[in-house]
């Protein structure tokens, strides 16, 4: 099966806080205190930019985490499926970027401390909760990778400036 043409890649998509953080409990707390090593995004050579709907991949030496936000609230998490040696078929146009990002780059090679599902709380009836973001927080740095309304974002505004109501952290690891 390929997705957005990326050869093995089967994200499954989550929009509940506490089964994402359920499902891939157990591959984050492998990961606390560990390094990030390399970031990767996928980059539109054509454009000249990041092409923010493919996945966000964070290396951490002993396992690959892949991020990628579509629809309204919808999260995937994915672990070690994609081969960046592997050409991305339908569009020649697309290559894999080390660090490109602020955000990534300061949060390179700092131990991480902790990981969260962030979601925002609204007076909605039919969806009190939605999912945002995973929150990477790591010595010295914070990392978000959040849904700008059906792609990636990234963030490492420091968690001192976020908005004090809202929102609720759901802690993965």
């Amino acid at each position: 099966m390929i997705v957005l043409a990326i050869e093995g890649w089967k994200p499954e998509w989550h929009h509940d806080a506490e089964a994402l953080a359920a499902t891939h409990r157990h591959m984050f707390v492998r990961l606390i205190g560990r390094r990030l090593r390399s970031s990767w995004l996928l980059w539109d050579v054509a454009q000249r930019g990041w092409f923010a709907d493919g996945p966000v991949i964070l290396d951490f030496g002993l396992s690959r985490v892949e991020i990628t936000h579509r629809k309204f609230d919808e999260c995937a998490i994915t672990w070690d499926q994609i081969d960046r040696s592997v050409p991305i078929d339908m569009y020649e146009h697309f290559d894999w970027r080390s660090d490109p990002h602020t955000a990534l780059r300061k949060a390179r090679g700092r131990p991480l401390r902790a990981v969260n599902v962030i979601e925002r709380t609204t007076t909605a009836d039919w969806r009190p909760r939605v999912l945002h973001a995973i929150e990477f927080l790591f010595d010295g740095a914070r990392l978000a990778i959040y849904n700008a309304m059906d792609e990636n974002g990234l963030t490492d505004v420091p968690e001192a400036d976020l908005p004090a109501v809202h929102w609720r952290r759901v802690h993965i690891a």
